[in-house]
């Protein structure tokens, strides 16, 4: 008797704190739109400079 009550207490307990850390994953309302499109931020300002194309050390291996 007490055997079953403990191993019932303990299945209980576990399913309960499982419960309780599932629940806190995520967040719970709408998603927040991005700050800015895409589209808009390559519009923005110049071109970054180029730099020219110098080999890697370890193209040869590729």
């Amino acid at each position: 008797m007490v055997n079953s009550l403990k191993r019932t207490t303990l299945t209980l307990s576990l399913v309960l704190a499982a419960s309780l850390a599932l629940s806190a994953c995520g967040r719970k309302g709408d998603l927040d739109p991005p700050s800015t499109p895409a589209s808009q931020q390559n519009q923005r300002g110049a071109e970054a400079p180029t730099t020219p194309d110098s080999p890697f050390l370890l193209d040869p291996l590729l």
